[in-house]
């Protein structure tokens, strides 16, 4: 069984930045591709960025630019460094791996 538990959620200002943080259980290269998810209130869930065991990286058109994937090996986790907010972004974000998910953190980006 893996956990995965997400942080780093909160209120920001539009423009502003967040850094959520994906800490795994397990290796993260053994788990890989470790992918970020987010569900806006409403909405279906909706992809946002992963990270292959590779190192690949993926994002979503509207994120691109803004977001930034990254991994420590050594403290298994899985961070998405999160500039020049938007309203549009507020939702719900989860980590996925495999079968594996978290609990979610929620990202509310209003003034």
């Amino acid at each position: 069984q893996v956990q995965l538990v997400e942080s780093g959620g909160g209120l920001v200002q539009p423009g502003g930045s967040l850094r959520l943080s994906c800490a795994s259980s397990a290796d993260i290269k053994s788990i890989s591709p470790v992918t970020w998810y987010r569900v806006a209130l409403g909405k279906p869930r909706e992809f946002v960025a992963t990270m292959t065991v590779s190192g690949q990286t993926m994002y979503t058109d509207s994120v691109k630019d803004r977001f930034t994937i990254s991994r420590n090996l050594e403290q298994n986790t899985v961070d998405l460094q999160m500039n020049n907010l938007k309203p549009e972004d507020t939702a719900v974000y989860y980590c996925n791996a495999q079968q594996w998910w978290g609990q979610g953190t929620q990202v509310t980006v209003s003034l």
